[in-house]
């Protein structure tokens, strides 16, 4: 068996995943290495957000091997995930809605794994000025772009080694929508590694070191990002 390398963050091999009798992940392999950012493309109802709640031990019914900075967590609960430094910004944000812009924040925040504390509560009012405007609106008070913004600062208040995006644009503004790339850049300038769902594949690949194309459930193509942007096969498998 292959040693795993000292600056890969992810391992993940021959995973499957069920919802009852419903088999939807066939055997998928996947790697992320410290500080990169992935793309994961594949047509609605093709297993990304399977994929990324089976990394995370939201799908209990699972097989296979998942190991965050070495640590096995094939059959971990999600809070034991998180607390490895993997941050979650769901689609449909999962924000608490009966709490303050402030709060949301503040309850997120911890440091991270080597003591880093360099995404502060300051940093990420700079990084999203709307929300300081907003630090005592509810989040059910926000808007859908201003409650993207909240999940994506909660989440970065955790310090994450690697945080993980599901669909952070969809629906937004697109004035929004290019403010939240912005952001995206900025942490993958930061050094945190980065796996992006996104329906904007040219986006995605654009910002991406390697990418990975699910179809039913199945790796199909994968590469650098460059690779799988130039492969005549991509249209296909996207549906473009």
């Amino acid at each position: 068996m292959a040693s795993i390398s000292t600056d890969r963050i992810l391992e993940a091999r021959s995973v499957h995943a069920w919802y009852g009798s419903s088999h939807v992940l066939h055997g998928v392999d996947l790697a992320i290495e410290r500080g990169e950012t992935v793309g994961l493309l594949g047509r609605n109802g093709m297993g990304k957000s399977t994929l990324i709640r089976t990394l995370l031990g939201h799908v209990t019914q699972r097989e296979g091997h998942i190991s965050f900075f070495g640590q096995d967590v094939s059959h971990a609960r999600p809070h034991v995930v998180a607390r490895l430094g993997v941050a979650y910004v769901p689609e449909g944000r999962g924000i608490f809605p009966n709490l303050s812009v402030r709060e949301n924040l503040v309850m997120a925040a911890r440091s991270g794994r080597d003591g880093r504390n360099d995404w502060t509560y300051e940093r990420v009012l700079e990084t999203f000025p709307r929300l300081s405007e907003r630090l005592n609106n509810q989040g059910a008070q926000l808007s859908g772009g201003e409650q993207q913004m909240l999940s994506i600062g909660r989440a970065l208040m955790t310090h994450p080694d690697l945080i993980i995006l599901d669909e952070a644009t969809e629906g937004l503004a697109p004035l929004i929508v290019n403010e939240i790339w912005r952001v995206i850049g900025e942490i993958s300038a930061s050094g945190i590694a980065t796996l992006i769902v996104d329906r904007d594949y040219r986006k995605v690949l654009a910002r991406s070191n390697r990418a990975f194309v699910l179809q039913k459930g199945q790796v199909v193509l994968h590469g650098s990002a460059e690779e799988v942007s130039n492969s005549p096969e991509l249209s296909g498998y996207l549906g473009v």
